[in-house]
């Protein structure tokens, strides 16, 4: 499966077969939390909640992915990625676009 954030794929006639997305809702234990939150105080990158993120968006991604696979797609195209906080130390992520089929 391609993915592209353009809205069109270089090359190709594209039929649009609908908007995709897949998301997931994550938190860190409360251990690194804790870490997090000492950490916070001198400054620096949260690597605990960097790694977090990625391993998110990765896995909304696949779930995108899985959706567009489903409707027949070849690529998705418009390819973008939200975040947003569900509850304290709990992250939602999105990631979302235009699955087509290349004609």
């Amino acid at each position: 499966m391609e993915l592209n954030s353009l809205n069109y794929f270089p090359g190709k006639e594209i039929e649009s077969l609908g908007v995709v997305k897949g998301n997931i809702v994550t938190s860190k234990n409360m251990f690194k939390d804790i870490g997090a939150g000492f950490k916070s105080m001198i400054g620096g990158e949260l690597v605990s909640y960097t790694k977090m993120l990625n391993e998110a968006r990765e896995i909304a991604a696949n779930r995108m992915v899985q959706e567009a696979e489903n409707l027949g797609a070849d690529a998705v195209i418009m390819v973008r990625y939200a975040s947003g906080s569900v509850m304290e130390s709990s992250a939602e992520i999105i990631a979302y676009g235009t699955a087509v089929k290349f004609k």
